[in-house]
């Protein structure tokens, strides 16, 4: 029996968890598999160990592992696979599927222009937009923040985009931010890659609301529940159904 396991990288804080949960509960009733849980990497319960055991005491012997990621970095190649290496001593009767984070998709960055629309103010031509990634040591992530931000350039008005990172990456936020102030952009966007709520999108408007004496800073809205990223992650199971075990 097939059974589907989502895996959220999870938060301390209580909101972020329960929005992951309710986004993924709104992807579970697209996928006609009877056998489906959402467990965490961290910061919250149940842990991916007790959300395969959960599938396996309910009859899986096939399980997808569903990576709740937006891009490819060490929780993608390390934390989940080591987990599931673990996982597969105890358990050697099991085959596993491991699927793949969304990654950089025309309709996600679609969503970052929706939710620039969506604060309902006019762009000025010397306008700056901040396109904030929460970054990674790996180097796929500069790489895809960067093919992000050139989106939003060729969909935009903006004739000033600029990537930075919240971790890892340079540049950082803070030091983005500030270069944007001192060049004296009558507005400054900011657009964060985030797909829940949490520390890192608390982080990003409490840092705005310091800078935002001289300038007008406006924060967008993080992806969250839109029906493009439902339909993303609804693609990446479907695409786990047909790969080979491993």
């Amino acid at each position: 029996m097939i059974g589907v396991l989502y895996v959220s990288h999870g938060s301390r804080i209580k909101e972020a968890t329960e929005e992951a949960i309710t986004f993924i509960d709104s992807v579970k009733k697209k996928i006609d598999i009877p056998l489906q849980e959402i467990c965490f990497l961290e910061l919250a319960q149940p842990d991916i160990q007790q959300g395969v055991k959960k599938l396996i005491d309910n009859g899986a012997t096939e399980i997808s592992v569903i990576p709740v990621l937006l891009l490819s970095a060490g929780h993608y190649f390390k934390d989940i696979p080591n987990e599931i290496d673990e996982i597969k001593k105890k358990h050697p009767e099991v085959t596993f599927t491991y699927g793949k984070p969304l990654g950089v998709q025309p309709r996600l960055s679609a969503i970052l222009n929706e939710r620039i629309q969506e604060t309902n103010i006019s762009i000025k031509k010397d306008a700056k937009l901040l396109v904030v990634g929460r970054g990674s040591y790996n180097p796929q992530t500069k790489i895809d923040i960067t093919a992000i931000g050139k989106a939003l350039y060729e969909t935009t008005e903006f004739e000033n985009v600029e990537v930075c990172y919240l971790a890892a990456c340079e540049p950082s936020f803070e030091d983005a931010l500030q270069v944007a102030l001192q060049a004296e952009h009558s507005q400054i966007f900011i657009a964060p890659y985030l797909w829940f709520t949490g520390v890192l999108e608390r982080h990003i408007e409490k840092t705005a609301k310091e800078h935002n004496m001289n300038s007008d800073i406006i924060v967008c809205k993080h992806l969250g529940h839109h029906p493009s990223i439902q339909e993303a992650l609804k693609d990446r199971v479907l695409e786990t159904l047909t790969t080979q075990k491993v």
